[in-house]
């Protein structure tokens, strides 16, 4: 019997991967490099510093410490002023009697912006928010699900993680849980594969939360 969701962050609470598509999209336009926001569904999962070091390579861009900053200034106005829950996810969170946890590759600090912008903040304590900064290794690396699950002496066995992207999947998998893998995130777009959350370890994929209470419910 399932007793406790630790929830991924972005693309599973709020849809703000769509947002941040949007960003890159904008600031590459200075460079006279037109980008379609499809192209960053490839990074969903990751952290700023890692796309960054990927776009600034594939596109030559030098000053990566810039590029950097006015990214995360460009995506934090879009954050304040656009950020909306997932599809499904508030009422979802609202009604659930389970224990509720969240593990992301953000930071803390953002992660509890986001929840007060959408109305969650609610339904998380601080202590029951786990992010990078509270790690070693981000995900893929399990390291951010196997603390939430020994501060709070959580059973694996009764546990599910919802996760939107590969290097999420991947996290919860080695750690030893179950994941669902939910597509139900503006970035998920129409010709993007959900295979990609099952080659990755999801066990299933669902782009509807009444579909995860289904299957929570059967597990």
């Amino acid at each position: 019997m399932i007793k406790n969701i630790i929830f991924d962050f972005d693309g599973v609470l709020v849809d703000s991967e769509i947002l941040v598509a949007k960003a890159y999209v904008k600031y590459m336009q200075n460079f006279g490099i037109e980008i379609d926001e499809k192209e960053f569904a490839n990074f969903a999962g990751k952290k700023t510093v890692q796309v960054i070091d990927i776009l600034s390579q594939k596109y030559s861009i030098k000053d990566k410490e810039k590029f950097f900053t006015d990214i995360m200034e460009m995506a934090l106005y879009i954050y304040k002023n656009e950020l909306t829950a997932v599809k499904g996810a508030y009422n979802f969170v609202r009604n659930t009697k389970l224990s509720l946890y969240i593990g992301s590759n953000s930071t803390q600090d953002r992660i509890i912006a986001g929840l007060q912008r959408v109305e969650l903040s609610k339904y998380f304590k601080p202590e029951q928010i786990y992010s990078f900064d509270f790690v070693e290794k981000p995900k893929p690396d399990p390291d951010i699900y196997l603390k939430a699950i020994e501060d709070n002496n959580i059973n694996k066995n009764e546990t599910i993680i919802i996760e939107d992207s590969e290097v999420g999947v991947k996290a919860g998998v080695s750690a030893g849980v179950k994941v669902i893998g939910l597509t139900a995130g503006g970035h998920w777009h129409e010709s993007r594969d959900e295979q990609e959350l099952l080659d990755a370890g999801a066990f299933t994929v669902t782009n509807d939360y009444i579909k995860v209470q289904e299957i929570i419910e059967s597990n």
